[in-house]
């Protein structure tokens, strides 16, 4: 018998945003590159994805070029297309602008978010219900923040936009990871528009479905959300120690030490440390990000904190839950 042929498909990652919420971060790297342990961000969406996905396609406004140059070093095993949005369409808009591209039953990720989901799984789910779209769920305790869904069973019989507290119709919000149909895209007007305003309520009668995961889900777009995401993958096994020089220091794990120098200094639990970044004597580092070359100097104490590259602490400064970068040859903090 001749092997069943794959029907490859695409998917959409939705990463036009130019990430003010970690500003100073991204104000010289655009949000989908920024480093989260061993990979960009982009990278551990693009990396889960199925066998039969074959294409990638970014929806892109700021700093596109440094997108396109990352794709041209790095072969992620699957065809790359960005395409540019010249002024920001919405969740709805944007994926309308790639229709060009959509020719068959699509993946759709919002490009911020890190999650334990199951795509195969999911896309089984999909299959299986025939509708004309299936966003994942997730259950949290307080939805007043999120889009949150009703069920009767499977299907999605309703939305409810940020609730007020103690208002939702349920504990269950959209997770921000979809399966469509291309039959979705005839359901989006031009201009800007949000899908999760203005198209999937139009289209319950289609057959929206929900899919519930458990495990671990984090909306990157935040200082908090950054280092929550790098805490969920520590502690999921996505640890590494390979520092270029260790000098008396004491590492409480899980972290991620990969090239970076520690002297005499106490680290972790939860720290990334990427090549060129160095830990003075004394210092004491817990919870953070230093990104490539970020220098910690001697008897600082640093918890909960993103060090952009090139970023130096100054020797005995203490620092809590803050965003540094360099910025026009001196550091810019946002709290």
């Amino acid at each position: 018998r001749r092997p069943a042929l794959i029907t490859f498909m695409k998917a959409l990652i939705l990463a036009g945003g130019m990430g003010t919420r970690l500003r100073p971060l991204t104000l010289s790297t655009p949000k989908p590159l920024l480093p989260l342990l061993d990979r960009p961000m982009v990278m551990h969406i693009i990396d889960s994805l199925p066998a039969e996905v074959d294409t990638v396609v970014l929806a892109v406004s700021y700093m596109k070029d440094l997108l396109e140059g990352y794709f041209l070093k790095h072969d992620c095993g699957r065809k790359v297309v960005l395409v540019n949005e010249e002024e920001p369409l919405g969740t709805g808009g944007a994926v309308r602008n790639v229709r060009q591209y959509l020719d068959g039953t699509f993946l759709c990720f919002n490009g911020d978010i890190i999650s334990s989901l199951d795509l195969n799984d999911m896309l089984a789910f999909h299959r299986r219900h025939g509708g004309i779209g299936t966003l994942a769920l997730w259950r949290v305790q307080d939805p007043s923040a999120f889009g949150v869904v009703g069920l009767e069973g499977a299907r999605i019989t309703v939305f409810q936009e940020k609730p007020a507290p103690g208002e939702a119709i349920s504990d269950l919000i959209n997770a921000g990871v979809y399966v469509f149909e291309p039959e979705l895209l005839e359901h989006i007007p031009p201009g800007v528009v949000s899908l999760e305003r203005q198209v999937f309520p139009n289209v319950l009668d289609r057959g929206l479905y929900g899919y519930r995961f458990d495990g671990h889900w984090v909306d990157c777009g935040t200082p908090a959300g950054y280092l929550e995401a790098q805490r969920a993958l520590l502690e999921r096994g996505r640890t590494k120690v390979a520092p270029a020089i260790v000098r008396g220091s004491e590492l409480i794990g899980p972290n991620y030490i990969d090239g970076a120098s520690l002297s005499g200094c106490r680290v972790g639990p939860f720290v990334c440390a990427l090549p060129g970044a160095s830990i003075g004597e004394g210092s004491t580092v817990e919870g953070s990000v230093l990104m490539e070359g970020a220098t910690i100097g001697r008897g600082c104490t640093v918890r909960a904190c993103l060090l952009g590259p090139g970023t130096m602490v100054k020797d005995g400064s203490a620092l809590q839950g803050r965003a540094l970068a360099p910025l026009r040859g001196r550091q810019a903090g946002l709290h």
